[in-house]
């Protein structure tokens, strides 16, 4: 089933608590913004970047670098407890008026999760090309530690299981491995974002992975997660293909 055209949405609210300013701050000499559209301009299957923004700053960075900003984001959706999926919704409805087009599939890159390769991307276009009994792709990558075998909570100031029955593995080896999604690549079709299945995704819908190694799974909230990333890319422990070496 046909993914293409291919809409792909950057959103970036102004007015981050966490770390202020976050989206345009500079890593690698470049917006952390930049980051997501110099590598969503390298992978050659998407059909148009928007960036949905409702600050003036982040929109002329966002143009700079070669991104449409076809519309101001409502500000009932630049809250901070605004939901993703409606600004997404919001976005597919409005540039489909603005230019004219119907899209098959919506590409959200998130600006704070920079550590996704244009190949991660096209990885993800073709395994949701391929099967079009899926809703959707998600980025994920393997975490440090297994949730099966390590997280637990306190009931009454006494240690349990997190998650019920996981204390039946005894070897680290038998434990299924486990991923977390990283926010760093979430692609759907049309219709299913636009339905009302949307708001509960992960219950509601049919999803494959696109496995991120959990060193490029950066998410970038707070300074320490932006100095962290800095560290790495500086170190070129990874490095981001769009930038020159």
């Amino acid at each position: 089933m046909e993914v293409n055209p291919l809409l792909c949405v950057i959103p970036a609210k102004g007015g981050s608590k966490g770390l202020p300013g976050k989206n345009v701050r500079p890593l690698l000499s470049h917006p952390l913004i930049a980051h997501s559209i110099m590598c969503a301009k390298m992978c050659g299957k998407i059909d148009r970047i928007a960036v949905s923004t409702d600050d003036e700053g982040i929109a002329d960075v966002a143009r700079k670098y070669g991104a449409d900003v076809p519309f101001k984001r409502p500000a009932e959706l630049s809250t901070d407890k605004a939901a993703m999926i409606p600004v997404l919704q919001h976005a597919l409805v409005e540039c489909e008026k603005i230019y004219r087009d119907k899209y098959h599939s919506l590409l959200l890159l998130d600006p704070t999760s920079p550590g996704r390769y244009p190949e991660d991307i096209e990885k993800a276009i073709d395994i949701l090309k391929n099967d079009e009994s899926l809703d959707g792709v998600i980025g994920v990558s393997e975490p440090e530690f297994n949730p099966l075998w390590h997280c637990v909570i306190l009931k009454g100031g006494i240690m349990k299981p997190l998650i019920e029955g996981a204390s039946r593995y005894k070897r680290r080896q038998e434990v299924p491995q486990v991923y977390r999604i990283n926010a760093t690549i979430y692609l759907w079709r049309r219709d299913f974002l636009l339905s009302e299945k949307a708001s509960n995704w992960i219950e509601q819908g049919k999803h494959s992975v696109v496995k991120i190694p959990e060193i490029r799974a950066i998410h970038i909230d707070h300074i320490e997660d932006f100095e962290k990333a800095r560290v790495l890319l500086e170190a070129k422990i990874i490095n981001f293909p769009w930038i020159e070496k």
